[in-house]
């Protein structure tokens, strides 16, 4: 996990912000070094620099949650996994030749007791991000994914998934490969599977790339991810031809956790730090680490069939409508 609290990357709407904590650190080290009395003023900035944070990070856009979901500081999936784990051991490969780095995954000890997790992971910068194919998987990132479910299932641990990816690589080489059938394969799979499944949207979920591993008897979303059909980039280009139209596009698609909850398309939000997860990833962990245990306990206590029709009922539930007439 990264720990320091400094911005190396900042968003617009979080400059206001960092200009008037930067300058509540330059009072105190001059505070300090001439030996003055300002704690009182230091105080008043603080308060202010409080109503800031919240006034911003309360009233953010569908498009300023999706530049806070792909933040290149936002924390991944294997900053999450060496932060709630005790022990981690990842595996690789598909068993067909390939081992995708786009999509990771292993086996975990949580409090001591064993689980599989499996997540997309994206780089920390750009030669990291070329290598992991920007978190977009490859078939064998899903068939990996499957296989190591598979073993999950046969040996009666927990599933948990972390969602991060803006798709599935969708280029000639991968519809060669049998994308879609990789992860239509692992859809139909994860019904079946007899132990608990839960999956977190931590960054972006985009797209059918999401999906691969997004089926779970609960899902959850951290608060400043986004959950949606297809990129508001793409939506705005086939809906207006206009790519810059995204941030429009966004707030159509309902993409943020509050609308998804709305609409009961997941099942809880995870509330991040006060600005944001890239900020305070430590904290953020930690919450998410609880929520995720709470969960696990409450499914622990239902049998495998049980879980299968619930888990079946919450799909099949998602995208029904009523009309009222006028």
């Amino acid at each position: 996990m990264v720990k320091n609290k400094r911005k190396t990357f900042l968003l617009d709407f979080e400059k206001p912000l960092s200009e008037l904590e930067s300058r509540i650190e330059q009072i105190k080290t001059l505070a300090a070094e001439n030996q003055v009395d300002v704690s009182t003023e230091i105080s008043q900035l603080e308060v202010r620099a409080g109503e800031l944070r919240q006034e911003i990070f309360s009233t953010l856009t569908p498009g300023q949650r999706l530049q806070l979901a792909r933040h290149p500081r936002r924390p991944s999936t294997l900053d999450y996994i060496q932060a709630i784990s005790d022990e981690w051991l990842e595996l690789h490969g598909d068993r067909g030749g390939y081992d995708d780095p786009a999509l990771v995954g292993g086996v975990a000890r949580i409090y001591g007791r064993p689980v599989v997790i499996v997540g997309h992971q994206k780089g920390r910068d750009t030669k990291d991000n070329v290598a992991r194919n920007f978190g977009m998987a490859f078939p064998g990132g899903y068939r990996k994914a499957f296989r190591l479910m598979q073993h999950a299932n046969k040996f009666g641990m927990p599933i948990l998934t972390f969602i991060d990816t803006p798709g599935a690589w969708s280029g000639v080489e991968a519809e060669k490969l049998g994308q879609g059938e990789a992860i239509a394969y692992n859809l139909r799979a994860m019904f079946g599977f007899e132990v608990p499944i839960i999956c977190t949207v931590i960054g972006e979920g985009g797209s059918g790339g999401a999906l691969g591993i997004g089926v779970a008897d609960r899902l959850l979303m951290l608060e400043h991810s986004v959950y949606t059909v297809a990129s508001p980039e793409a939506c705005a280009a086939i809906l207006w031809k206009d790519a810059q139209k995204s941030d429009r596009a966004a707030a159509a698609l309902k993409i943020t956790s509050e609308d998804l909850k709305e609409l009961g398309l997941i099942d809880e939000i995870v509330p991040e730090p006060s600005s944001g997860a890239h900020v305070e990833p430590v904290e953020a962990a930690a919450k998410l680490k609880e929520v995720i245990w709470r969960n696990l306990e409450q499914l622990r206590q239902l049998s495998p069939q049980q879980r299968q029709e619930l888990r079946y009922d919450k799909f099949r539930q998602m995208g029904r409508f009523e009309t009222v007439a006028n």
